[in-house]
């Protein structure tokens, strides 16, 4: 991949933030509802279910939220109906944004989404108008401010272990893989010890757009107010955003 919108990382430090109010373990739950009910309950011939739940366990999600949850996928419990949305813009400096939303009612997740985009400097879009600029990638992040790392060693073994690309910034060290192979390198690294602070199966930028410093707050306000939303599940981006911006916006 040619860059990593740095919005991924402070995307999971505010996920951490916001399981404190109980706002994320309600998105991740209705992430495994809706994994449920297409694919069954069973994860192991679910994979959709399956990582939905590892990532619901990895936010200490309670046993008994995920298990309602996929029974309100199942059908064993009554549970609104629920369908997948994608919302397309664009935000301050040029920023693509691609949105991922579970709604009971279109009209009004849209409307709240072009509200956010109009008060804070973003226009939402067409369908299809920034979709192309992102990919699907498996993405497992090490937080080198707690868990130090030999980059070269890391590199090489993911790659033998069918890893695409490997990402360093300051802050993380970031594997990317395809779709596919996200649970063998990711199980093949903890077997050898490594242990991350974020594993997913992500939307990835293949570029980034660098925001202009004057830009910078406005467009992190702008991601973080998305992402506040009941119905957006998942905020992409592909704005590479100043470091100190971000931690003023986070």
């Amino acid at each position: 991949m040619a860059g990593h919108s740095k919005w991924a990382n402070i995307k999971h430090r505010k996920g951490k933030e916001d399981a404190r109010r109980g706002q994320l373990f309600t998105k991740l739950a209705r992430q495994i509802t809706l994994a449920a009910r297409e694919g069954g309950g069973d994860p192991e011939t679910n994979f959709r279910l399956r990582l939905a739940m590892d990532k619901a366990r990895s936010n200490n999600v309670p046993n008994d939220n995920i298990d309602r949850a996929i029974k309100r996928g199942t059908g064993e419990l009554e549970g609104v109906n629920l369908e997948e949305v994608i919302y397309e813009g664009y935000g301050p400096g040029g920023m693509a944004i691609l949105l991922e939303a579970l709604t009971d009612n279109r009209n009004r997740t849209a409307s709240d989404v072009r509200h956010v985009f109009s008060k804070h400097g973003g226009s939402l879009g067409e369908s299809g108008c920034v979709a192309w600029m992102f990919a699907k990638k498996g993405r497992l992040a090490i937080d080198k401010g707690t868990t130090p790392v030999d980059e070269e060693a890391l590199m090489l073994e993911a790659i033998e272990n069918g890893a695409e690309d490997i990402e360093v910034d300051e802050e993380y060290v970031e594997i990317i893989t395809a779709p596919g192979d996200f649970l063998a390198v990711k199980e093949a690294l903890e077997a050898s010890g490594y242990t991350f602070d974020d594993a997913e199966v992500t939307m990835v930028p293949a570029n980034t757009v660098e925001i202009p410093q004057d830009k910078a707050e406005q467009a992190v306000r702008l991601l973080e107010a998305l992402d506040d939303l009941d119905d957006i599940q998942e905020v992409y981006a592909n704005g590479d955003i100043d470091e100190e911006a971000l931690s003023e916006g986070a």
